[in-house]
C-alpha cells in the first residue's frame, strides 16, 4: 500500500465534545494509511458582501454575549489543551478562499471530507470547500467523504450552490455519508451514489477512549446518570428528575455552569467548558444516559449504558433517526414527553450482545470501504 498524504476537511474544532472527539477518531484511523493533517477550515463567508453581513448580525446579538481574545482562552482552556495534545495535525487556521487553496499546494495526494454535519450549508457558509473546490485538478489525487453528514433529511442547499457541489461530488472516487437519508439526497440532488457508514467514534474500541481518561488521570464523576443536554427546557429537566427518581441515580453533567449565549456573562469561569476526558469519564461511571446530542448517543451505544435519546430537531433529527434504526434501538427516542412515554423506555431491556455484533458488522463494512479507496 502506497503511504498517502492526506487532508481532512471536516467542522471547526470548537468546545464541541462529539466535533472534537469525531475528528481525532478519523484521524486516528487514517492514520495507518499515511501522513494525516486536519484543514482547520473555520466559518466566514468567501463573498466579501455576505461577511459584512455576518459582522453586522453578529453586532445586533449584543455586547453581552461577546467575548474578547482571552475570555474565549479562559472558556476553552481545557478544550484546546485535549486538541493540542490529542489532535497535534492540525493546520494553521485557515478563513479565506486563498488560504484554502494554499493549504492545497502542500502536496496532498488524498482527501478525506467528513465527518459531523460538514455538508450542511447553515454550518458551513463555503460549503463548496467541503466538496473540495480548492482542490487543484489532478487525476492522481483521490477525493473521498467518509461519513459526511447533511444533518437533516430535508435539503437545505440553494439553486446555485446544489449546480456547483453536483459537479464537484463527480470528482470523489467514493462517497459515504453518515445518515441512510443522506443516501437519497445524494442520488436525488447530486446525482452521486453514497453508502452509508458510521461515525468515525465508532470506529475506535471504548479501551481507545479509556486511554485518554487513564492517561489524563481524570478523577470520577460526581454521579452515575449522564446528562448531555444541548439545548434545556422543562421537558426535559422532567425526563431526568424521573430518571433519577425510578432508578436511584445522581444526575450530573459536564458541561460549563453557564451557557455562553443562554446565561448572561458574569464570571467567565462559570463558562468554562470541562476537559473532554472528563466527558468521556462520564460514560465509564454512568449506570444510565440522558441526551438530546447525536454523539452523546453515539457513546452510549458504545459503552452499553442503557439511555434516553431526547430528539433534538431544532439540530436535525436525521441523526438520531438513522443512528437508532441502525441497530434497531428506535424505541429509545423520546420526542414529545410524557410520563407514560418515558416510563416505557425505562422499562425496556437493550439487547446488548446484539448491539455489539451490528456495531462489529458496521465496523468491517467501514474498513473496507476505507482499503478498497485508500490503497
Amino acid at each position: 500500500m502506497t503511504k498517502k498524504k492526506i487532508a481532512i476537511l471536516t467542522q471547526p474544532l470548537h468546545d464541541n465534545y462529539g466535533g472534537l472527539l469525531q475528528a481525532y477518531a478519523l484521524s486516528t484511523v487514517l492514520k495507518k494509511y499515511g501522513d494525516v493533517t486536519i484543514a482547520n477550515r473555520w466559518g466566514g463567508h468567501n463573498n466579501a458582501l455576505l461577511r459584512l453581513a455576518s459582522k453586522i448580525k453578529q453586532q445586533l446579538v449584543g455586547s453581552k454575549q461577546k467575548l474578547s481574545f482571552q475570555q474565549k482562552e479562559v472558556v476553552s482552556q481545557h478544550t484546546l489543551a485535549f486538541r493540542e495534545k490529542y489532535i497535534p495535525n492540525l493546520s494553521e487556521k485557515l478563513s479565506t478562499q486563498s488560504q484554502m487553496e494554499n493549504f492545497a499546494k502542500q502536496g496532498f495526494n488524498t482527501y478525506v471530507v467528513g465527518s459531523d454535519q460538514c455538508w450542511r450549508p447553515r454550518y458551513s457558509p463555503c460549503i463548496e470547500n467541503y466538496f473540495l473546490d480548492f482542490v487543484p485538478e489532478n487525476k492522481s489525487i483521490t477525493r473521498i467523504s467518509y461519513a459526511a453528514s447533511f444533518g437533516t433529511s430535508d435539503w437545505e442547499f440553494n439553486e446555485k450552490q446544489t449546480e456547483k457541489c453536483k459537479k464537484l461530488i463527480q470528482k470523489f472516487k467514493a462517497v459515504s455519508v453518515r445518515e441512510d437519508s443522506g443516501i437519497n439526497l445524494c442520488d436525488k440532488y447530486l446525482n452521486k451514489k453514497a453508502v452509508h457508514l458510521v461515525d468515525p467514534t465508532m470506529l475506535l474500541d471504548i479501551k481507545d477512549y479509556n486511554a485518554i481518561t487513564k492517561a489524563e488521570e481524570q478523577a470520577s464523576s460526581k454521579g452515575d446518570l449522564k446528562v448531555y443536554i444541548l439545548d434545556k427546557t422543562d421537558e426535559k429537566q422532567k425526563t431526568i428528575d424521573l430518571v433519577a427518581s425510578q432508578k436511584g441515580l445522581t444526575a450530573f453533567e459536564v458541561m460549563p455552569k453557564k451557557r455562553i449565549g443562554q446565561d448572561e456573562i458574569d464570571k467567565i469561569e462559570n463558562f468554562v467548558y470541562p476537559s473532554p476526558a472528563a466527558w468521556l469519564q462520564g460514560y465509564q461511571d454512568a449506570k444510565f444516559v440522558i441526551a438530546d446530542s447525536f454523539h452523546g448517543t453515539v457513546f452510549s451505544i458504545l459503552y452499553n449504558i442503557p439511555f434516553i435519546a431526547i430528539g433534538n430537531k431544532s439540530r436535525g433529527m436525521a441523526r438520531f433517526e438513522s443512528l437508532l434504526k441502525m441497530f434497531n434501538l428506535q424505541n429509545r427516542l423520546l420526542t414529545d414527553f410524557t410520563q407514560e412515554k418515558a416510563q416505557e423506555i425505562l422499562d425496556k431491556e437493550i439487547d446488548w450482545e446484539r448491539v455489539n455484533k451490528v456495531l462489529e458488522n458496521e465496523r468491517v463494512k467501514a474498513l473496507e470501504f476505507l482499503n478498497s479507496n485508500l490503497k
